[in-house]
């Protein structure tokens, strides 16, 4: 596969998760770890599927067992803290929380060895989380009862995201097939959360069902898939700043759907946090390329 081939499929990706709380939505009143489970079987299932097809069963022998409980506590984390934001609050504005998991990225990777946070990574975390604080604001005078629980459920799902991607570089390369197995052991972790802590409630009509296919099939399945392929071939900083548009999609999704008001407050957050992103995800890219013009040529520049 060619590196602009790799960077498309990792395009669809991000098209899929614009999804997610669309389709999180319309799986209600589905308990979160019974969502968890049922939709992370259905994405597990798939790629055992494509791994048996392809021959690729016997990478994973290779694979070490901190890679796979790694994984398997990423994937488990993300949609359990997900899931849970937007059964408790509006799906738009938790949406908008969960999702500022890639400015976090870059906030994160500045603590990494060999990076340092720069003035755009700070001008760019403080324009996002302004449009957090707008929708913050409106939970704290709307009085919906759950509303703020639900935000903090989305701010651990960004954290948990986003610190998952920053220590996966530390794990080294990984076959795309492992993912399957992260899906099973999270769908199966999430089978014995349930049944401690939740009521076992199905989905009441053929659209829920249909939801709860889709997301196993898209943002829960096949995207983990496609982001791990484009990741790894394809042109990641292309990709990572494409990731910053999810934000923008998923709410504008929402809105065509009839879920969410196409208010002022939530048009802002959206277009703040996104934009706060792309320039914190600039200046990261400002810093390398000027660290490689500094390692060619012996130039030494002052980074702002």
């Amino acid at each position: 596969m060619t590196r602009s081939a790799a960077t498309l499929v990792g395009f669809t990706a991000v098209l899929l998760w614009a999804l997610l709380a669309l389709f999180t939505v319309a799986t209600e009143p589905v308990p979160p770890f019974l969502l968890n489970a049922m939709t992370l079987a259905v994405g597990g299932a798939i790629g055992l599927v494509w791994v048996a097809a392809s021959g690729g069963l016997g990478q994973l022998r290779g694979v070490s067992w901190r890679v796979y409980a790694f994984g398997t506590a990423g994937l488990f984390g993300y949609h359990a803290f997900y899931f849970t934001a937007l059964r408790l609050a509006p799906p738009a504005e938790a949406g908008l929380i969960a999702y500022l998991w890639p400015l976090l990225i870059v906030l994160l990777s500045g603590l990494l060895p060999g990076e340092a946070l720069r003035r755009g990574h700070v001008i760019g975390a403080l324009v996002a989380f302004a449009g957090a604080a707008l929708i913050l604001a409106g939970g704290v005078t709307g009085g919906i009862e759950g509303t703020l629980a639900g935000f903090g459920f989305a701010a651990l799902c960004a954290l948990t995201w986003s610190g998952y991607s920053v220590l996966s570089r530390r794990l080294g390369t990984t076959p795309t097939a492992s993912v399957a197995v992260f899906c099973i052991a999270s769908a199966g972790l999430s089978i014995g959360a349930h049944l401690v802590l939740e009521e076992t409630v199905w989905p009441e009509s053929a659209l829920g069902w249909t939801a709860v296919l889709g997301l196993g099939l898209g943002p829960v399945g096949l995207a983990f898939y496609t982001w791990d392929i484009g990741m790894k071939r394809g042109d990641i900083q292309l990709l990572g700043t494409a990731s910053y548009a999810a934000p923008l999609l998923s709410t504008f999704v929402l809105i065509l759907a009839g879920i969410a008001e196409p208010g002022p407050a939530i048009i802002v957050s959206a277009i703040l946090i996104t934009t706060g992103a792309v320039v914190a995800a600039r200046a990261g890219r400002r810093a390398r390329t000027m660290g490689a013009v500094d390692s060619r040529g012996g130039v030494n520049h002052t980074q702002g």
